[in-house]
Parts: structure tokens; C-alpha cells; sequence
């Protein structure tokens, strides 16, 4: 079990003291006044894998998200996060925890009075700010690059962009300080199907080229039989699964059923056996 005494690392690299896990949740619990959201939810996140987070509306899925970056205070539990109390309020375990995860929320979360390079370099002033202005510019580009935008988009406005490249932008700004572990919540909604499927894929390569570990909220089926490694099902308030896909499929739990086994479920799977 998780302790509330983990000490805070006095490095910024990827690593853990306690072995492969870099996110261990205990006995989660999540109110909203008289609604519980989760009660008691357990979930491990091993290194370099993609986690796929699945769940009906209204399971919590971007609250535990939020939980796990300290972006809500949850009612009970314990929260670890690259060998850290992410609960702690000692200000190191914090800043630890800000520099070593990146993320893209739904809705990309960029400023609109910003350029996407000045996006981009946010994180970078926040963390690394004595660095030269020339550097900063030099490693937003870096990063649109990385994120698959030309690089006349550095200085764009998002508000010039379509959807899925205000997508890549908020991605690229995920990545500004290299994070080992990458948050993204529906990173494919609202992308039509080659554009999801080229997102996908862009994952899926900056995953293995940068060895990340991914904690990734989907409805999109194509998307977890594609790139995911395994799959977290969250229902009845908690984490009723966390499993392959190939595993996922054989439970016999109603909301699984229904999932996994629809139509669309099936179209998915067919495209993943003519990938391979």
C-alpha cells in the first residue's frame, strides 16, 4: 500500500524508486455533494505503457484524471505519482509531479490571445524561465515539429486552425518539458475518422520513440484496439477491470458487454486484425 510519507525525489528525471508503477491510486473516493462518484477505486499505470480509461457517462473518468494531477482534491485515498504522495502539500512533491507530466485536456485548453508557439513556451517560462527568449522560441518549435504541424504554425493564432491541428498544438504543448507521462483526455473528439486515425498513430510513435507513458480517456473504440496496451473499465464507481483488451472482451459485467461487443466494437476489431 501507498504511504503517506513518500519522500520527494531531489531529481527531475523519469525514474521511480518502488519499481514500474509511475501511477498507484488506493481507495479513491470522489463526492459531489450527496453523489458519490468513486468509492474505494484502485488503479496501477505501468511505465511505457498506454493506458486506454473507458467508462459511461457519468463514471468520473476526467475527474480521476484531475484526482491524480491535483487538479481536485479528492475526499479519500491515496494518490502516488512518479514515486511521489501526489496529495502531499509539501511544494516539492508538487513541482515534481508539474514537470515531469504533461497534458492535453478535451477541449485543447489553449489561450486564444496567444500564438501557438507562445502556448507552447507557457510551461517552459513557468519551469525554465532563465533560459534565453531565443530558446524558448527554438524548443516551441521543436515541439510543434514533434507534434506533426508545419512550422509556419509557431505563429498562429488557434482560432486559424482547424480542430485537429489546435488538437497537435495542445499536444505539443503537453510535450514542452518532456514529460515521461502524458495525460490526454478524448484526444480524438470531434476529429473525423482519418483524422482520428492519423492521431492515433502520432501517439503511438511519439510513445515509442519517447518511451511515455500514457493515461488516456477515450470513447473511441478504434482508438484502444489500435495503440492501447491495456484497458481500465470504470463502473460502479470504481476500476471494475484494468486489463488487455483480448481479456477486457471475456467479462461478463453488463456495461462491458454492451461495449465490447456492439457493432461498432466488432468494425474495430476487424480494422485491428487487417493492421496486422
Amino acid at each position: 500500500m501507498i504511504t503517506d510519507t513518500a519522500p520527494a525525489p531531489d531529481r527531475d528525471d523519469a525514474a521511480t524508486d518502488d519499481g514500474e508503477l509511475l501511477i498507484r491510486v488506493r481507495g479513491l473516493t470522489n463526492r459531489f455533494g450527496a453523489q458519490v462518484v468513486h468509492d474505494g477505486l484502485d488503479l496501477d499505470v505501468r511505465r511505457g505503457e498506454i493506458l486506454g480509461v473507458v467508462g459511461g457517462s457519468g463514471t468520473g473518468k476526467s475527474v480521476l484524471m484531475r484526482s491524480i494531477l491535483g487538479l481536485r482534491t479528492p475526499d479519500d485515498g491515496q494518490i502516488e505519482v512518479l514515486g511521489v504522495d501526489a496529495r502531499s502539500s509539501d511544494p516539492a512533491n508538487r513541482l515534481h509531479i508539474e514537470r515531469n507530466t504533461g497534458v492535453l485536456f478535451q477541449d485543447g485548453a489553449l489561450f486564444s490571445s496567444l500564438t501557438v508557439g507562445e502556448n507552447v513556451q507557457v510551461p517552459l517560462k513557468e519551469h525554465h524561465g532563465e533560459l534565453p527568449e531565443r530558446w524558448h522560441y527554438e524548443l516551441a518549435l521543436l515541439k510543434v515539429k514533434l507534434a506533426g504541424l508545419p512550422a509556419d504554425a509557431i505563429n498562429k493564432l488557434p482560432s486559424q486552425l482547424s480542430g485537429g491541428m489546435r488538437k497537435r498544438a495542445g499536444l505539443a504543448r503537453a510535450l514542452a518539458l518532456d514529460p515521461p507521462l502524458l495525460f490526454l483526455d478524448e484526444p480524438t473528439a470531434g476529429l473525423d475518422p482519418i483524422g482520428a486515425a492519423a492521431f492515433d498513430r502520432l501517439i503511438k510513435t511519439l510513445q515509442e520513440a519517447l518511451g511515455l507513458t500514457v493515461f488516456l480517456i477515450t470513447h473511441d473504440l478504434d482508438t484502444l484496439y489500435a495503440i492501447c496496451d491495456r484497458v481500465a473499465v470504470l463502473a460502479d464507481k470504481k476500476v471494475i477491470a484494468n486489463a488487455p483488451l483480448h481479456e477486457i472482451e471475456q467479462l461478463d459485467h453488463p456495461w462491458i458487454q454492451e461495449y465490447f461487443h456492439g457493432p461498432r466494437a466488432r468494425a474495430a476489431r476487424d480494422a485491428k486484425h487487417e493492421s496486422e
